[in-house]
């Protein structure tokens, strides 16, 4: 059988097309729409533009599917549509004019599933685990293959450019300012006590990018899946440090996300340091790979 997933991001849109059978998955296809919608928040509200913007994003993924002739398709959306005071109304007029239905998960969910798919494939019994998402990062700590302890901060790498940097690049005032926001919103929250929980499973566009980036600043292979906190640290010492090699290198190797790596980098490397998480592995699945096992592939089997 063949299953669509629309993610709706606060900084990507993304499509999967997946084939499912026996109770397994494999990925056929993958399209981005990169929507930002996290920039386009006023006073806590999605603002008209916004709201088109995701519309948009699922008109282009509803004539892909159409093309494919493709008709089983599942929506939903995390904290681009949960972290806004008029979801209510952004989902009306989105879902009245696109015609498809969007399920908004809560933040303890969005972390469940994206442990559960960034698990897949990894033997890992004990550590952590974070998603860094435009508006939120998700976090969870597990052991004996379980989890343990999640929450989902409202701070992500598109709302920590949008409200901390005033250039394209962060400058030591916007960097002080990144900081401050992260330990305000994170070190501060009374209901998640860090541990040490090593190593540090990471999902998501934010890390996959950083790692990117990572592997060609620090010379590692190109399929390495492996950091070491040591090595995060350097690339954020070189990204800290600013100037016209930082900016080339990013837009070498992640264009599109220019103005939100070092913020989503910084939330990495604050994130790992929490939990005192000695290696970082990369995972390449995540969210919608978590929902689909839990939601889909129950039903399918």
């Amino acid at each position: 059988m063949k299953q669509a997933l629309i993610d709706i991001g606060s900084n990507s849109m993304r499509l999967t097309l997946y084939d499912l059978e026996g109770g397994k998955f494999r990925v056929l296809f993958k399209q981005k729409y990169m929507a930002g919608l996290a920039g386009y928040i006023e006073n806590g509200r999605l603002t008209d533009e916004g709201i088109q913007r995701a519309c948009s994003g699922l008109w282009e993924f509803h004539t892909t599917l159409s093309s494919l002739g493709i008709t089983n398709t599942r929506v939903f959306a995390t904290a681009s549509l949960r972290n806004i005071s008029n979801s209510r109304e952004a989902l009306y007029t989105i879902e009245g004019a696109t015609g498809y239905v969007i399920e908004v998960i809560s933040g303890r969910d969005e972390a469940a599933y994206g442990y559960a798919g960034a698990l897949i494939g990894l033997d890992i019994a004990r550590g952590s685990f974070v998603d860094i998402g435009g508006a939120s990062t998700e976090v969870v700590e597990y052991s004996d293959g379980k989890m343990l302890n999640s929450a989902s901060f409202e701070v992500g790498s598109l709302s920590l450019f949008k409200s901390c940097v005033k250039k394209i690049l962060p400058g030591l005032g916007s960097l002080d300012r990144i900081e401050q926001m992260l330990r305000e919103k994170i070190d501060e929250d009374p209901l998640f006590q860090f541990s040490k929980y090593s190593p540090l499973v990471c999902t998501g566009g934010t890390s996959r990018a950083v790692f990117k980036v990572g592997r060609q600043f620090l010379g590692l292979p190109r399929d390495c899946t492996t950091m070491s906190r040591e090595q995060l640290d350097a690339l954020c010492q070189f990204f800290h440090d600013g100037g016209i090699p930082t900016r080339d290198l990013i837009l070498r190797i992640e264009p599109e996300r220019i103005h939100t790596l070092i913020p989503g980098a910084m939330i990495l490397q604050h994130i790992a340091h929490l939990f005192d998480a000695d290696e970082l592995i990369v995972s390449k699945y995540g969210v919608r790979e978590g929902y689909l096992c839990q939601n889909l592939l129950k039903n399918e089997q």
